[in-house]
């Protein structure tokens, strides 16, 4: 991160030396005056009870804490080139579970098979409980990106197109992505037609569920081997028995997952208050669209845990310390996804303290999936350089053709998760933010005057239970 941050200071010193080289004489309005710099920091924390991991049941317990670097410099009169360089990492209830047995010194969590191989003995009794984070290597990850933007203005500044690249980073998971864009400013700027297309290219690192990874390299064998050989198997009474055979499981064959859309927009001022936009994307996803460890329990399936027998029969609720059950198959999903949002912004401007800004978008895929959302903001100008925003959200969708909840998918099914973002829910989303304004940028730092701070604090509520807060904090300097 330090070489970075050290290359993008080097490469704004770059740039502003050889805008002070320029020896145009020809005045033109710069599209950006001077370099600007944004850091972002944001915390998000969420609980929940139906975990994907464990089947749609268990404990979602999840923190992760982010950081942006957004760079953008000016080139010249007309072009902008912007880097966003983000850094995240997070704790997961659900995630280090993927690897459930860690609970007592069982096998460790990962991709490879030394990892899986650090099992633990019957004598040292591994147990797990999808109510309790386990120690296992998949509880935490860091999440590395960089985004690159190239934006270029016409002599009029009616026309604005752009181009980017990214690319993402984290354990199982790398994504390439490249994108364009063309603006069109129409009717003395009071119109505004938009273009965009975006493709993501990414690639899986599959992790399976400590049972399910030991199946697919022993086969029926494997009670014997690896992980299995000392570790005792329950049936749903509590009694030993190798009768545990996820013969459903197979690993995926496929492990990339590309990513299409196209959007396009159009933005309207009606009045002097009234200011509209509609818009529509159109989006494709192909590949490994399913999440590889996450669990499915079948309901014509006989049940086998691995841990302390006298939980099985609270194993639905937290008063379940010490038992896992083992899956019968992992999420599988179509290798193809259409998306469909539709939507509409207008903001009012009521009087010079306050504007009103609304949202509302519909959303439709062939997953079976329908789903409404609506939002307001209402800024509220206290002073010249501070305003507050409250804002409200709600959202509501119906269930995937392949949802089901923990236990209720038959094996004769094609398709099934157990994943409760596919499920039937609506959701309440309250916050309030802050916002400090210098256009003068009073304050420096080094070379940079501080232009805006802006605070957010967001509180989510879901009819399934999750819940979850945001906090966010931003920062603008511009290179003087």
């Amino acid at each position: 991160m330090k070489k970075v941050l050290y290359t993008i200071v080097l490469l704004i010193n770059v740039v502003a030396n050889a805008q002070t080289q320029d020896t145009t004489t020809t005045f033109k309005k710069r599209v950006l005056e001077n370099t600007e710099v944004d850091f972002l920091f944001s915390y998000y924390k969420q609980d929940g009870v139906h975990s994907a991991v464990g089947g749609g049941l268990g404990s979602e317990k999840l923190t992760d804490i982010a950081s942006n670097i957004v760079v953008a410099v000016p080139l010249n009169e007309d072009d902008v080139l912007t880097f966003d360089v983000g850094i995240s990492a997070y704790t997961s209830a659900s995630s280090s579970n993927i690897n459930p047995f860690n609970a007592s010194g069982a096998s460790g969590g990962g991709g490879d098979d030394k990892q899986w191989n650090n099992k633990a003995t019957a004598a040292s009794g591994p147990y797990g409980t999808p109510w309790q984070a386990s120690s296992g290597a998949s509880g935490n990850d860091e999440l590395a990106s960089i985004v690159t933007n190239y934006s270029h203005s016409s002599d009029n500044r009616n026309t604005i197109w752009t181009a980017d690249v990214s690319f993402s980073n984290e354990y199982d998971y790398t994504s390439v992505g490249i994108g364009g864009g063309l603006n069109k400013l129409l009717n003395e700027k009071n119109t505004e037609i938009g273009v965009k297309v975006k493709a993501y290219l990414d690639q899986w690192r599959p992790i399976y569920p400590t049972e399910l990874h030991e199946y697919s390299k022993y086969g029926s064998n494997f009670q014997n081997q690896g992980y299995f050989s000392g570790v005792t198997v329950l049936d749903q009474n509590g009694n030993p028995s190798n009768g545990y055979l996820p013969s459903a499981f197979t690993i995926y064959n496929a492990k990339n997952r590309n990513s299409y859309s196209a959007s396009l927009s159009f933005s309207q001022i009606l009045s002097k208050r009234i200011q509209m936009s509609v818009f529509m994307d159109v989006l494709k996803q192909e590949g490994l669209l399913g999440t590889p460890y996450q669990r499915i329990y079948f309901a014509d399936k006989s049940n086998y845990y691995i841990g302390q027998a006298q939980y099985i029969p609270v194993y639905e609720t937290a008063e379940n310390k010490g038992v896992y059950r083992l899956a019968d198959d992992i999420e599988r999903l179509p290798t193809t996804h259409f998306k469909i949002p539709i939507g509409a912004r207008v903001n009012f401007y009521i009087n010079e303290y306050i504007v009103a800004k609304t949202y509302y978008r519909y959303y439709e895929d062939n997953w079976g999936i329908r789903a409404h959302t609506a939002s307001i903001e209402v800024p509220i100008k206290i002073s010249q350089k501070l305003t507050a925003y409250p804002m409200y959200r709600y959202y509501i969708q119906t269930a995937s053709d392949y949802f089901a909840p923990f236990e209720k998918h038959i094996s004769t099914e094609k398709y099934y998760t157990s994943d409760y973002d596919l499920s039937a829910f609506n959701a309440n989303q309250y916050g309030v933010g802050v916002s400090y304004l210098d256009i003068l940028t009073g304050s420096k730092i080094w070379k940079f005057g501080l232009k805006n701070i802006d605070f957010r604090y967001n509180h989510y509520v879901r009819s399934d239970g999750l819940n979850a807060t945001i906090l966010s904090l931003g920062f603008k300097f511009v290179m003087q």
